[in-house]
């Protein structure tokens, strides 16, 4: 019934365990009836099954890639080239990755702190090598035997130092010395100069010798200082008591004149002429207060300063104040100032003393309300102000604008604390409204001093200085009074000042830097002639 051809195209194999007559009877069944419980089922290949179909299909193309030729075959074609490039990339990928011979640091295994080193070395040996200076003391062991007695040193050698309010036996104490002994130390001092002309700061080298038992303090065996510029202290103890040594020291106190051309800067020439700093300033504040510098003194002048100064024995100088201050034209003194009393003012060559021209401002602030009529801001109706407000703040400083002595002091009314000036001539001030007053009835007081500080007492609406101007005892504007103080020496005390300044003018400029002379007692005796032979003589 069905022919071989039409089987193939039907898909049946000739010889086949189904048979045709198998294909014909499903075939036949199927166009006869429909088979109601057919299922089509859609097969879907794993994940694994997946990627083995990809991880062949790779493999074939791969396998088509030649990634390392032969670099002897072919050499210029693009299969060389690509295998060259292959080659030197996979160097630097190897040079990139390689390892670094610098040692591996590794972190501290835990933070240490100086006080936990210290206590760490404290535990180790090392202290006992650098003479425990860790500061730990650490409790004996079994193996350390006690002595019976440690050896002390026969004698200690220090240095004390006198401080500032303190006393010579409590510094004595504090070193070492017993209380019996300080006070002995102190008895026989006292009997030599003033204790209290002992500067504070000055060392004092003391030896103490072996003491007796541990319970005692150490003998003072030698003790010496400094005392003054002049004068050594010394004591030794001779025959078991203490024995003092008064070592005067040779000073010389001849003046240091100072003379050399003014140039262009009188400070610069001066100070490099060995003039000391502190002098320089006071001879420019000198010449300032009688004449103006920049007048009274030219490049081709010369300069000339007197200078307290003292030099020891020992190499030690004291520089003192100026005492002296001229100025030197064609060759011809033009300003000679000499410092003179017991204030230190400067007199001229005459006798007339330094001139105070002008008027110090009493407060450093501005003026708020001038002299004349105005409305009382207390109060409230309008009458004379005499005087001049000053703004300044609480506790300000108020100076004495002149030279003058106070005429009174205290409270008084409106002005609340007040101090009223008498500067002679007829001239007064008064200052007003202090908060407190620094001067007393009947003081002399100097121009530039402080006399009291700024308030607000008495009839007044804040902190300020109410500052008056007397003359004949009536009020005056104090902005019109320029006025000038001159003091004149007579009699015998100018005798003494021109004697005095003759003095000073015989210094010969730095004669006091010459060399001290040694003293009669340092010189040597004139040798024998015999006592030369047992001298080497010097070959030529």
């Amino acid at each position: 019934m069905f022919k071989p051809r039409d089987q193939a195209e039907a898909g049946i194999e000739t010889g086949s365990v189904n048979g045709p007559a198998r294909a014909a009877a499903q075939l036949t069944h199927s166009l006869i009836l429909e088979d109601p419980g057919k299922l089509v089922i859609a097969r879907f290949n794993s994940f694994a099954e997946r990627y083995g179909q990809w991880r062949e299909r790779i493999s074939l193309h791969l396998s088509g890639i030649d990634f390392a030729p032969d670099l002897a075959e072919d050499i210029g074609s693009v299969r060389w080239f690509r295998g060259a490039g292959t080659m030197f990339g996979l160097a630097a990928v190897a040079a990139l990755f390689w390892p670094d011979f610098a040692p591996v640091e590794a972190a501290a295994p835990m933070s240490v702190n100086d006080a936990q080193r210290d206590e760490f070395r404290s535990q180790m040996i090392m202290p006992l090598a650098l003479g425990g200076d860790s500061g730990r003391h650490m409790a004996a062991t079994s193996a350390v035997i006690p002595l019976q007695s440690a050896p002390e040193r026969p004698q200690i050698e220090l240095v004390a130092t006198l401080g500032q309010g303190d006393s010579f036996a409590r510094m004595l104490q504090r070193a070492g010395v017993g209380s019996s002994e300080a006070n002995r130390v102190v008895s026989l001092i006292s009997g030599a100069m003033p204790l209290s002309d002992i500067a504070a700061g000055t060392k004092v080298d003391m030896v103490l010798g072996r003491r007796v038992s541990p319970t005692q303090p150490r003998p003072l065996d030698s003790l010496s200082f400094r005392a003054r510029f002049d004068l050594e202290l010394a004591l030794e103890r001779r025959g078991g008591a203490l024995a003092l040594d008064p070592r005067p020291i040779r000073v010389d106190s001849t003046p240091l004149r100072i003379r050399g051309k003014v140039g262009a800067s009188v400070y610069r020439s001066a100070r490099g002429a060995g003039a000391p700093a502190r002098a320089v300033q006071d001879y420019l504040r000198t010449l300032a207060s009688q004449y103006d510098l920049d007048s009274a003194l030219g490049p081709n002048d010369e300069f000339d300063m007197v200078v307290s100064y003292k030099r020891a024995a020992t190499g030690e100088v004291e520089t003192g104040q100026l005492l002296y201050a001229g100025v030197i034209r064609n060759g011809k003194p033009k300003t000679q100032l000499m410092r003179w009393g017991k204030d230190g003012q400067f007199f001229e060559a005459s006798g007339v003393g330094e001139q105070r021209s002008g008027l110090l401002a009493p407060v450093p602030g501005r003026v708020t309300s001038s002299f004349g009529m105005r409305r009382h801001p207390i109060l409230g109706y309008t009458r004379m102000h005499a005087g001049m407000d000053f703004k300044a703040s609480y506790g300000t400083p108020i100076y004495a604008v002149s030279d003058g002595t106070v005429a009174f002091a205290g409270r008084h009314g409106g002005h609340g604390n007040f101090v009223k000036l008498n500067h002679g001539g007829g001239l007064g001030t008064g200052y007003a409204h202090m908060s407190r007053i620094a001067v007393n009835a009947g003081q002399r007081v100097r121009r530039g001093q402080v006399i009291g500080y700024v308030g607000s007492t008495g009839l007044s609406t804040g902190p300020h200085l109410h500052y008056e101007m007397y003359r004949g005892g009536k009020v005056v504007n104090p902005a019109s009074v320029q006025f000038v103080t001159r003091a004149t020496l007579s009699g015998k005390d100018l005798a003494n000042f021109k004697a005095q300044l003759g003095r000073l003018l015989q210094v010969q400029p730095g004669a006091a830097l010459a060399s001290l002379a040694p003293p009669e007692s340092d010189v040597d005796a004139p040798r024998r002639e015999i006592e030369r032979v047992d001298r080497p003589r010097m070959l030529r």
